[in-house]
């Protein structure tokens, strides 16, 4: 592996505004499919519900089953100035969480929120890396968020959606995540039920997606960067369904880069089927579950670009890249897709 392969600017593109994809296409399953094979160096382009056709009657399917909440709350200090929050994730328990807030500078420890519905919170501390943790005064203040809160979409996506369910995948059910495992926005239940009854096994597994998805990476040499950690959970049922694929010679496909590090994370520690990760991909990488993987665009210079990087090659995957540009795919969150063979 040569040291050019960890420059971070290897991983740069230019990329017109206008192919950021701003809303979903409708139904989810017509959205564009780049399907490369990484041992022969071939790219197809077809159509998601396509994918059908490159997959295997006993291949496994892994899903990551996690839901958006409405982590972002508007509210006002106790002066009446309005303040922004961004919820992160919990921190010990359900009332006290770690979470980003607006105008940062002027939100200091011991300050009160006050949001809809009476809901108040303490800013209990501040974190080195800006963040605060808030403690809610009501114990119950989590069911009140689908009223209070809304579906936090990435900073790329300028229009808002009509409605919060186009950013949740048809399969999403455990609560924390704060952005979509979005290779699955795909996926209809129709589909679903067609690669089922063709033999596709499938199994879910949840990571809770946080926002360090999309904290960019400034160190020039990439080794020196410090991956963000989540929370996930595999089950016993799951580790054998992939133990069962593997013994048989079927593949295990990833549905995202969260899947991917979930059980490339357990691959390496089979005793720790709950907790956080904090496992980085990069090349050169040795996979020891993932023997293909479903993904989105993503954005240049980014940890999930390492990743899918070390997965196909990190040439190929910068050349499919400019290929998907002069052919308009769309790009990230509600762009198209990758299926990586």
């Amino acid at each position: 592996m040569s040291e050019q392969s960890f420059d971070l600017e290897q991983y740069n593109y230019e990329l017109p505004e206008e192919l950021i994809a701003q809303e979903p296409v409708e139904p989810r399953d017509s959205c564009k499919l780049m399907v490369l094979n990484r041992r022969v160096k071939s790219i197809e382009h077809k159509v998601f519900r396509d994918i059908k056709n490159y997959l295997r009657p006993g291949d496994l399917l892994v899903l990551n089953n996690t839901r958006v909440i409405p982590a972002r709350l508007y509210g006002k200090k106790e002066t009446g100035a309005k303040v922004e929050v961004l919820l992160l994730e919990k921190d010990g328990n359900d009332k006290t969480w770690k979470a980003l807030v607006k105008p940062g500078g002027k939100i200091k420890k011991g300050n009160k929120l006050i949001f809809e519905d009476d809901l108040v919170c303490t800013v209990v501390e501040h974190l080195e890396d800006g963040s605060r943790i808030l403690e809610f005064d009501d114990p119950n203040f989590f069911s009140k968020l689908p009223k209070i809160g809304e579906v936090p979409l990435p900073p790329y996506i300028k229009k808002q959606i009509d409605d919060p369910e186009k950013y949740q995948t048809t399969y999403a059910k455990e609560d924390g995540a704060v952005a979509a495992p979005t290779a699955g926005l795909h996926f209809t239940q129709e589909l679903i039920d067609e690669l089922t009854d063709y033999g596709v096994r499938f199994a879910e597994v949840t990571l809770h997606v946080g926002l360090g998805t999309f904290r960019p990476v400034s160190a020039a040499d990439i080794r020196n960067h410090q991956i963000h950690e989540e929370y996930y959970t595999v089950s016993k049922s799951v580790l054998r369904d992939i133990v069962r694929a593997k013994a048989e010679g079927k593949r295990v496909i990833a549905t995202g880069t969260t899947v991917v590090r979930t059980l490339e994370s357990i691959a390496r520690n089979p005793d720790k089927l709950a907790g956080k990760t904090d496992l980085y991909i990069y090349p050169p990488f040795e996979f020891k579950i993932i023997d293909a993987m479903i993904t989105n665009f993503h954005l240049p210079k980014s940890s999930l670009l390492f990743l899918v990087s070390a997965f196909a090659g990190q040439d190929f995957i910068m050349n499919s890249y400019e290929i998907a540009k002069e052919k308009k795919y769309r790009f990230f969150s509600f762009g198209d897709a990758m299926f990586i063979i």
